[in-house]
């Protein structure tokens, strides 16, 4: 897959998010915590700062919790007493449990630039955005400190190769921009059947902490191009939601998602005569079957309420969703069903209804999914399912001027 990330013009950008202010929220600087002791820490403009805290006064040491590591085995080891760890974790129950402190994550502490080299402060990294600062100096406290989430607007463009996700991976690319466009075009491109030669660019925003990329926080527009059509996305705020639209309007929700799961692979169509794997005769194989690992959810392609959730021989774990009065769907081999998923439960669209397994009659996991209409099996690759929440007429006009300038935008690479 040719690949070519890079900054879209920002004077284009500026002029679409500003023509478009009637689809897109104002983007707003993420806003900080207040640092630890910041009353008694007032640097110029020279002083360095690190969660907070001028770093410049201190020795700084690096660290990652190690298996079974207790917080007070680190700290007894730069001078902290045990006294001051329980003050400290009581003061502050209601700020940090430290009992949630992992293996794995990083810390620093900062000790004075002195003989002792006695901690000052203790900064524990709990998630890419939040820090926990323990504090040993006047005051024994824990502070929360949230770290500077950059945005930037992008762009992408590529040629597929093998598969949308895999190269990605391979190009460097957060997942979630895979994941994000195979979310928009769900219900209107196979993912599976994508071929070489197929082409997409996007506009996007990407976050970013400490310069190292943490994911797509939004997607501006997109377009797909695949058989020789192209299929554009367009967001749009209708009945206060942001949905995606293609250039007529239409929207590209369906009634019913491509496929049940993402990332896998069709190991067996739709059948009139298909030689079992292990029965070894030939009969209908009136599904189709994705091979994908032990575990991968499953979701269901629509509305629709629970019929059947149980144990059934050689379809082993089934779940059965009727939809409306003509079409419904089987999920058959599960490893085990979805969080209240059973006989007369109602689950929306994308609701995981259960996990890929290997259960009944089955040569290894994968998921064999039937669809149904009126109650006839077709083949659920080829049913064409009509777009539901069209632009309404009296939003047309705000539409086309949205629609304008993200077409302008994606023809400028």
């Amino acid at each position: 897959m040719k690949f070519r990330p890079g900054a879209v013009i920002p004077v284009l950008i500026i002029f679409f998010l500003f023509s478009c202010k009637e689809s897109f929220n104002e983007i707003i600087p993420f806003q900080q915590a207040p640092p630890a002791d910041t009353t008694a820490m007032q640097g110029t403009a020279e002083t360095t700062f690190m969660y907070g805290i001028p770093s410049d006064s201190f020795d700084l040491v690096n660290g990652q919790i190690k298996r079974n590591e207790l917080l007070s085995t680190i700290l007894l080891r730069y001078g902290i007493t045990m006294e001051e760890i329980e003050n400290v974790v009581r003061n502050s129950t209601a700020v940090f449990d430290v009992r949630k402190i992992r293996s794995g994550n990083n810390y620093t502490v900062f000790c004075r630039k002195d003989s002792i080299a006695r901690a000052g402060y203790f900064v524990y990294e709990h998630d890419p955005t939040t820090c926990y600062v323990f504090s040993f100096t006047d005051s024994l406290k824990i502070t929360p400190f949230s770290k500077e989430v950059k945005k930037v607007i992008k762009y992408a463009s590529g040629t597929i190769e093998t598969s949308l996700w895999d190269a990605m991976i391979l190009n460097g690319m957060h997942p979630t921009l895979a994941t994000g466009l195979s979310e928009i075009y769900a219900w209107s491109i196979d993912f599976f059947g994508l071929q070489k030669g197929d082409s997409f660019k996007v506009i996007y925003e990407e976050m970013s902490i400490d310069d190292k990329p943490l994911g797509i926080s939004r997607i501006y527009g997109a377009s797909f191009t695949g058989s020789g059509t192209t299929i554009h996305a367009i967001p749009f705020i209708q009945d206060s939601t942001e949905s995606f639209f293609d250039s007529s309007g239409n929207s590209l929700r369906k009634a019913f998602l491509k496929a049940p799961l993402q990332y896998s692979r069709v190991s067996s169509r739709f059948s009139a005569s298909r030689l079992h794997p292990i029965l070894r005769i030939r009969r209908p194989h009136h599904g189709v079957d994705y091979a994908a690992p032990i575990g991968t959810p499953v979701h269901a392609v629509g509305d629709g309420r629970v019929t059947q959730a149980a144990y059934q021989s050689g379809s082993g774990r089934i779940v059965k969703i009727v939809h409306n009065s003509v079409y419904s769907t089987a999920y058959l081999h599960l490893s085990r069903f979805g969080a209240g998923v059973a006989p007369g439960a109602y689950v929306k669209q994308g609701d995981v209804i259960g996990y890929v397994g290997s259960s009944g009659l089955s040569t290894g996991p994968h998921l064999d999914f039937r669809f149904y209409m009126n109650g006839t099996p077709v083949d659920p690759l080829k049913v064409e399912a009509p777009p539901v929440e069209p632009i309404s007429p009296e939003n047309m006009a705000a539409f086309d001027k949205t629609k304008t300038v993200v077409l302008s935008l994606l023809d400028t690479f």
